[in-house]
């Protein structure tokens, strides 16, 4: 006997002539069918809308963003106050509110609080930004955060499809089965008569 038609020989079995091709599989139902073209059609919107939904959200962030940084740029601005009182030690906290006095570029003195490490002294410089009304905020935002902001919505966009895409297709899973054991149930209540009464001759 030959190697070439030992049952042992390496490599895959040659196909038989009675093989069918997978669709033509006379046991595969219906909802098997749609529930392979329904996996396909979710496996199209995976690979082609992930990436269009991530990079969509993402560069709408970042353009909203800098939108952002470009206002708080004009309308913010930081000048050199001083402290108008000590601050008192307490290593319970890092820093805490204390009230300072600037002038701004126009000659008008103007009053507010900053955030200053315990034990600064009375008359220290500290440096703050402002608006245009001149009431103490936080820095403007930076290239740098428009950015991460644009990544991570990015990030959250494509998680969002790819859970979409497995939440749709563990409902229509879902969906299916239940149709199935339906199936199964009327189609076991009209054979198991017949099989109960064999066992009973």
């Amino acid at each position: 006997m030959s190697a070439h038609a030992s049952p042992s020989a390496s490599g895959p079995p040659r196909p038989r002539k009675g093989d069918v091709p997978h669709e033509a599989n006379p046991l595969r139902r219906t909802s098997d069918k749609c529930e392979s073209w329904f996996h396909r059609l979710l496996m199209l919107v995976l690979v082609l809308g992930l990436p269009v939904a991530a990079l969509g959200a993402g560069h709408t962030a970042y353009e909203s963003s800098m939108r952002t940084v470009h206002a708080q740029a004009v309308e913010r601005h930081e000048v050199t106050a001083r402290l108008t009182s000590d601050v008192l030690g307490d290593s319970r906290v890092s820093k805490r509110q204390a009230p300072i006095r600037w002038t701004e570029r126009n000659g008008i003195v103007r009053t507010g609080t900053a955030l200053v490490e315990p034990g600064t002294p009375e008359g220290a410089i500290v440096r703050v930004w402002v608006d245009r009304d001149g009431t103490v905020t936080s820095p403007p935002m930076n290239v740098a955060c428009a950015q991460a902001n644009g990544w991570f919505v990015a990030g959250m966009a494509a998680l969002g499809v790819a859970l979409g895409v497995r939440a749709a297709r563990a409902a229509m899973r879902l969906a299916l089965d239940r149709r199935r054991y339906a199936r199964w149930e009327a189609e076991w209540d009209l054979v198991e008569p017949q099989w109960s009464g064999r066992f009973r001759r």
